[in-house]
């Protein structure tokens, strides 16, 4: 690697995966942490990021499909859920269950509207009912300027 190349901190993406998957997951395990908002906007993601990561490589825990889902519950935050290959002892942990729908979006986050509006409709098109969204930022800012795409998958529990 030449030192000058930026270190990859988010795996590329495949969106192939996860467009118009169903998924089944049955007590998945994710580390919970809590992002403060100001209208649905992250003031701190970064660093609960980091100190989600940090507590997940101290445990040894880390998912091999790393999946980081927000539940945009309120406009001042938003619930984070980092999954996990084993439970890490004292840390604020849950599980969930569930079928889920998942379709792949690109491009800046000002569509996000438009995109639940296709979600919601996608739901309703397999003949589902739609209990709650989960949102799936697939790689941070810095790696989506690099990659050149910027994907967020939205999860459907139905």
């Amino acid at each position: 690697m030449n030192k000058s190349e930026p270190v990859e901190c988010c795996p590329r993406f495949d969106p192939e995966r996860w467009d118009d998957k169903e998924l089944r997951w049955d007590k998945k395990l994710f580390l919970q942490d809590r992002v403060v908002s100001c209208f649905h906007i992250p003031l701190n993601f970064g660093a609960v990021m980091k100190r989600c990561m940090a507590a997940i490589e101290a445990a040894g825990a880390q998912d091999a499909q790393r999946v980081i889902l927000s539940d945009e519950n309120s406009l001042w935050g938003a619930e984070v859920y980092v999954s996990l290959s084993k439970d890490i002892p004292g840390a604020r942990t849950t599980t969930l269950s569930g079928t889920f729908l998942a379709k792949v979006f690109e491009g800046p986050y000002r569509n996000m509207r438009t995109w639940i509006e296709a979600m919601k409709a996608f739901v309703q098109g397999r003949g589902k009912e739609l209990r709650k969204l989960y949102f799936f930022y697939t790689t941070c800012p810095k790696c989506a300027q690099k990659h050149g795409k910027n994907y967020v998958v939205i999860l459907a529990q139905v």
